[in-house]
């Protein structure tokens, strides 16, 4: 069963970043601003890390902070477009003519 925990999220605009401290680590996902789209363009673990369910609580939560916002998201990571594919309810922040 998935265990859901909050993540602490900061969103680190001078490393242009999002961070979140966990047992083994820092995880971040960087991004870039283009026209209201944020392109979330690589992730960031420790050695050995390998807990999927945080990296996709994580992914849940910067959709949640790109909706806020009123951002489209760019997926730009594979790993980012399978969180995409398994989680249908965030297409809509998809910008018009991306398909994935």
């Amino acid at each position: 069963m998935e265990q859901f925990i909050t993540l602490e999220i900061k969103d680190n605009t001078f490393a242009r970043q999002f961070e979140t401290t966990t047992e083994e680590g820092l995880v971040t996902v960087e991004y870039s601003f283009q026209d209201r789209k944020i392109f979330l363009t690589k992730i960031n673990t420790p050695e050995q890390f390998e807990n999927e369910g945080l990296i996709s609580q994580f992914l849940t939560d910067i959709m949640a902070i790109a909706e806020e916002r009123k951002l489209k998201v760019v997926p730009i990571l594979p790993k980012i477009v399978r969180f995409f594919k398994k989680n249908p309810e965030f297409k809509e922040l998809l910008p018009p003519g991306i398909r994935l």
